[in-house]
């Protein structure tokens, strides 16, 4: 379920999950005043030792440290 961020005149910027991409506001559920939708990041993490380390093969010039040969 895609979440969505929205900026009103009166409540000020908040946030909707829609049930599709297709289910946008165009009024806020609060006051009934148009909303305007933003642009906002997405909240990405990786954790452990990397996709791009364990998943790419090395080439022969790489000086990091090879774990596979130790």
């Amino acid at each position: 379920m895609p979440l969505y961020e929205y900026f009103c005149e009166d409540c000020k910027k908040f946030e909707h999950l829609s049930k599709s991409y297709k289910d946008k506001l165009t009024t806020c559920p609060k006051c009934g005043k148009d909303v305007k939708l933003l642009l906002s990041t997405c909240a990405l993490k990786f954790v452990g030792s990397g996709f791009f380390v364990n998943e790419y093969p090395r080439s022969k010039n790489d000086k990091r440290d090879n774990k596979e040969t130790k």
